[in-house]
């Protein structure tokens, strides 16, 4: 994947400041970070998306985000984290890479996400979770 930014750090064609590395995944510095300590969680396999990762994978991945969220509260200070995976160009993903922010938050910060919610009703909301769950 030689047009894949993620791939080519992962490759070393590319420069990152790593964090952590082992077989399986690269943590790195965001290049744009939202806030001080924001960190990505990035598969050195390349997997595009949700879509397409695997359970184990997946869970060996929230296992290392886990260890990383403390590990960032602990010696960042922060007091808050977001925890942000976007997929598709319509949920703002912009790296067609499958990569996990770890964005430390502080209270004075100016990240913000914000969007406007729906109106629904409780019907509404029971018959789309009756939906969901016909295939779970």
């Amino acid at each position: 994947m030689n047009n894949c930014i993620f791939c080519n750090i992962i490759g070393g064609q590319m420069n990152a400041a790593t964090i952590f590395e082992n077989s399986e995944f690269k943590v790195i510095m965001d290049r744009f970070p939202a806030s001080r300590g924001h960190i990505l969680i990035i598969p050195k396999e390349h997997i595009e998306n949700i879509f397409e990762l695997d359970s184990e994978t997946g869970s060996r991945l929230f296992a290392l985000a886990t260890h990383l969220a403390k590990v960032l509260k602990q010696k960042l200070n922060c007091e808050g984290l977001n925890v942000l995976q976007n997929n598709g160009v319509a949920a703002g993903q912009t790296v067609p890479h499958f990569h996990l922010h770890l964005i430390p938050r502080y209270t004075d910060d100016k990240v913000s996400f914000g969007w406007e919610t729906l109106q629904v009703t409780e019907d509404e909301l029971s018959e789309m979770a009756k939906e969901i769950n016909k295939s779970i």
